[in-house]
């Protein structure tokens, strides 16, 4: 069944294959504690997820490139996050100063790296990070994070339509249930982006450090 999709997307004309820029950045996207405390109800048991997600950043950084995050923060009560706050009940654990809204064990930004806090899902939408992509030069994004279904697609739909080419890390995204996973890196695939594995990601960034290291 699965073949039978691919084959048929890839006829129509869907899945071409999209050519990493020059200039490379990672953004990781909301890997905070809410989705790894089995007491909220953003828990999503992506602990693996994190261990292939901290490989990933600990790749970015030892190659130099950008290293971008995003978290989640609304004013208590979510005024600031409309209907989106109103249709997703469990984003109240995300209210500002709360500790799920913290970043994971071993993702913490470092000194100099950016954070992007957002309100809705889109990484891009009310916030400066296209601004500040452009101004680094960058032209290719991995994009690392959670969830698949929901802030990762948002965002890399976004960084299509802002000109920036989206590589999403498989292994270091992660949702709350295999099946929105699968199918979201199916279709991102298809349309939007190119997802791959991990250590294709690691290799893309060891060869950039070199290429760096030669110019």
């Amino acid at each position: 069944m699965a073949d039978r999709l691919e084959d048929d997307y890839r006829q129509a004309g869907f899945g071409r294959a999209l050519q990493p820029g020059t200039r490379p950045a990672l953004l990781v996207v909301d890997f905070v504690r809410a989705y790894l405390d089995p007491d909220c109800p953003l828990y999503a048991g992506v602990e693996d997820t994190l261990a292939r997600c901290r490989a990933l950043l600990a790749g970015a950084r030892d190659a130099g490139i950008p290293v971008l995050h995003t978290n989640v923060a609304f004013t208590p009560g979510g005024i600031d996050g409309g209907v989106f706050y109103r249709k997703v009940g469990a984003l109240r654990c995300l209210d500002r100063g709360s500790p799920h809204g913290e970043f994971a064990d071993g993702l913490e930004p470092l000194e100099g790296e950016p954070v992007v806090t957002k309100q809705y899902a889109s990484a891009f939408f009310g916030t400066s990070l296209a601004s500040t992509l452009t101004s680094l030069g960058v032209d290719t994004v991995f994009i690392a994070g959670l969830t698949t279904s929901g802030c990762i697609r948002a965002t890399t739909v976004d960084a299509t339509q802002h000109g920036f080419v989206p590589f999403v890390v498989r292994e270091a995204v992660g949702d709350r249930d295999p099946a929105p996973h699968e199918a979201n890196l199916f279709d991102l695939q298809a349309k939007y982006a190119e997802v791959i594995g991990l250590d294709a990601a690691l290799g893309h960034l060891a060869r950039h450090a070199a290429e760096a290291s030669q110019s």
